[in-house]
């Protein structure tokens, strides 16, 4: 991950949309770096929109992102391997690879991670930086719930949270299986 700027930046990027199971999801990459992986409506309230040069279409790491999210969607994947690039502080930095390493079908309360990350009064800029996080699923904020174990602030909806912890829990096997 790199810091400074926003999403993808003041550089050239391709963007695609993705009709996930659940919803639209705007993937966008540049060179070999996915950079963002966000539901559509949270990316067209965000100020993380690119500033570059923006090209329709898809390539190699938008094709492989695809092919790992069917897997996800399909519940045949609970790990994604994929060569990002994710602008942000240092602290979103560093909560985003916090999040990163909360396991599949587990949730953590936003106290814990901010815990975790060494500040524990820090709960709610931990929020702010799960809000912030450009690339949903992947770098899994919807892990992350309130104090109280419920559904709390997830840029996507809690519809979209819901779903996707549900399909963590084996609650919907098969539910949006394409094949």
């Amino acid at each position: 991950m790199e810091g400074g700027g926003h999403a993808c930046g003041e550089v050239s990027m391709t963007l695609y949309k993705y009709s996930s199971p659940a919803g639209c999801i705007l993937l966008g990459s540049t060179g070999n770096e996915l950079c963002l992986c966000k539901w559509e409506a949270a990316y067209e309230q965000s100020a993380q929109q690119n500033t570059g040069k923006t090209v329709y279409g898809h390539d190699k790491i938008i094709c492989e992102t695809i092919k790992q999210l069917d897997e996800y969607f399909n519940v045949e994947r609970t790990v994604f391997n994929l060569s990002l690039s994710i602008n942000g502080t240092d602290f979103q930095q560093r909560v985003w690879q916090e999040l990163a390493r909360i396991a599949y079908g587990t949730t953590i309360t936003y106290g814990e991670l901010a815990r975790r990350i060494g500040n524990a009064k820090a709960s709610r800029a931990v929020a702010m930086a799960c809000h912030n996080n450009p690339i949903s699923i992947i770098i899994p904020c919807h892990r992350v719930i309130g104090s109280n174990g419920k559904l709390t602030g997830y840029a996507g909806g809690l519809d979209k949270k819901a779903i996707l912890l549900d399909i963590e829990n084996n609650l919907f096997i098969n539910y949006f299986k394409t094949t």
